[in-house]
């Protein structure tokens, strides 16, 4: 444990304690010879300045809490990324902390941060509940949501449409000519992924009059072993698709995989289009289809915008919907 204070710092370098504090601060009143002396006695005891006894001096503690599903996913981990570069461009530290999804779990969290004395909160979460945007608008820093949908647009957030997304993978399907298309969903209860992908699958089946039908949705865990399980689960219900679209990469992949090991050929007996181009997309043979959303970009302009709210700096949308594509590889014909 580093316990050196900036009293042994004053001493080593022989000036007081509020020199070493202006030195450590970037204060421009210190002669450069002062300023060498107290540097290099920094540098040989190895002296670490608190960022909490700094942040109670000036009342900011340059430290942003991230609220985040699960690191482990490849997903979340580039969306950690894209938060992490800009906020290092801003100089705010963050603190990182993994919620799984969990609503007690993310609330405590939320609670948590702010006994750290956050500036500031970038929450990505699945479900977010009137409980949620209660607690949210009762913060007393600013919180901006990252690829996290908020139904009644009242808390910042960075998003892509998610429904026309999924309308226009499944519109492609249809157009290469399926009808028996499943659906490999995330957990029902959460919206982004859910209600709006789901909207859209069904609206390009209805405009092309084709049935909806219940057993041709899977619901999932974003998991590679969901997509494996979907496979088996659409056997077992003796529903053959000709074309599979899945809520995220990683289900896809286990879609894949598990057709693979039912000895099908991807893309001639079974089509299949992933979401969020990750790099599992081009991990995999063949390489995935996949909708593009900017998961770096998303964290990036979601970190730009909280700064933006920290720093009092005025905010012209606090709802920003980036675009999306979709990238054609070799799981689609």
């Amino acid at each position: 444990m580093n316990n050196i204070t900036i009293y042994d710092v004053a001493r080593e370098a022989g000036v007081s304690m509020a020199t070493v504090s202006r030195v450590v601060n970037g204060n421009p009143n210190v002669k450069p010879s002062t300023r060498k002396k107290v540097s290099e006695a920094i540098e040989r005891l190895g002296y670490r300045p608190n960022a909490v006894a700094r942040g109670l001096a000036s009342k900011k503690t340059t430290t942003v809490g991230v609220i985040i599903p699960d690191i482990s996913s490849v997903f979340f981990a580039e969306l950690a990324r894209g938060i992490e570069d800009i906020a290092t461009m801003y100089n705010y530290n963050i603190i990182l902390s993994n919620s799984d999804q969990n609503k007690e779990k993310e609330l405590h969290l939320l609670n948590t941060m702010l006994g750290k004395q956050v500036d500031g909160i970038v929450f990505m979460g699945g479900s977010i509940t009137e409980e949620h945007v209660e607690e949210f608008k009762k913060s007393p820093v600013p919180i901006v949501l990252a690829a996290t949908i908020e139904k009644n647009h009242e808390i910042p957030s960075v998003n892509i449409d998610y429904e026309q997304a999924a309308y226009e993978a499944v519109h492609f399907l249809i157009e290469n000519g399926h009808k028996e298309i499943g659906f490999v969903s995330g957990p029902i209860e959460e919206p982004s992924n859910n209600d709006l992908k789901l909207a859209g699958y069904r609206r390009a089946l209805e405009e092309a009059n084709i049935s909806f039908n219940e057993d041709y949705i899977f619901n999932g865990d974003y998991t590679h072993e969901a997509g494996l399980e979907a496979v088996q689960e659409f056997k077992e219900k003796g529903f053959k698709p000709t074309a599979i679209f899945a809520a995220t990469d990683e289900m896809a992949l286990g879609v894949i995989h598990g057709a693979q090991d039912e000895g099908l050929h991807i893309p001639d007996d079974l089509e299949v289009v992933g979401f969020d181009n990750t790099r599992l997309a081009v991990i995999v043979r063949p390489q995935l289809s996949t909708v593009v959303q900017p998961t770096y970009d998303i964290g990036a302009v979601a970190m730009r915008l909280l700064t933006k709210y920290m720093n009092k700096e005025k905010v012209e949308d606090h709802i920003v919907v980036l675009p999306h594509r979709i990238e054609f590889r070799q799981s689609t014909k």
